[in-house]
């Protein structure tokens, strides 16, 4: 099944957030977040990445949507749509300069409004470009090559600290750097050591020895807090022990 597109949503009026909300998961979407203020945007993201930020220019704080975004596109490379009430020159001009993918006057119509993430949506499928690509030979017991343009790049097993599921693809996160990888959560599961990685849910792999905390249904690896089942949860306790 495939997964639902993950947005984000930053709007400082609650009613208006909550409606917006709710209108997205009728269309189909899922909603990972609605936030009131801009200054918790970056964190909420380092937590659970979403597909599209769905952003108010105008929000309450020290930062306004705009500079919410630059913020973002400091670390992450996430398509924005902005809600605005208020388009003037100055705000437009501005807010283009963060290159967003549409923008959406208020009051809103339910049609804009799917009609801009669908666009959204296919500019992302349209303009995907993975960043490295995996096969069989590639990966080594103290190592993993990852090809990037012309070029295979090793990435040492010990700094890879977990991969997530990204629909057809796949995300190494190391102690340094982050890549994208052509293929299935499974099908890598199959190639990488045991020794090391262990999957733990249906969208993550994790490398044991990099873990931070153990709780009672998620553990922490490098920051990041990812869910355990309850099966997988006694194996790790088990493989735990003997490390």
């Amino acid at each position: 099944m495939t997964k639902p597109i993950q947005i984000l949503i930053v709007e400082d009026n609650m009613v208006i957030g909550t409606n917006l909300s709710m209108q997205l998961n009728e269309l189909g979407f899922e909603v990972c977040g609605l936030l009131p203020r801009g200054e918790d945007v970056l964190s909420c993201i380092r937590n659970e990445r979403p597909d599209i930020l769905l952003l108010d220019i105008q929000l309450k704080g020290k930062l306004d949507g705009i500079e919410t975004a630059r913020l973002v596109q400091s670390e992450f490379d996430i398509p924005i749509i902005y809600l605005t009430s208020n388009a003037d020159e100055a705000h437009f001009r501005r807010a283009k300069e963060t290159k967003p993918r549409a923008f959406i006057s208020k009051p809103y119509k339910n049609i804009d409004l799917k009609r801009a993430i669908e666009l959204t949506v296919e500019a992302i499928s349209n303009n995907a470009r993975p960043e490295a690509t995996i096969e069989n030979h590639y990966v080594l017991t103290d190592r993993v090559f990852v090809r990037k343009q012309d070029k295979l790049m090793a990435v040492a097993i010990k700094d890879i600290r977990y991969l997530e599921a990204d629909r057809n693809y796949c995300r190494i996160f190391a102690v340094e750097k982050e890549y994208l990888l052509v293929g299935t959560l499974k099908s890598l599961e199959e190639k990488l050591p045991r020794a090391n990685f262990m999957r733990v849910h249906r969208s993550y792999i994790i490398n044991v020895s990099q873990i931070d905390e153990v709780g009672n249904n998620h553990v922490s690896v490098g920051g990041k807090i990812i869910p355990v089942n309850k099966i997988a949860k006694f194996e790790l306790l088990r493989r735990l022990q003997t490390l």
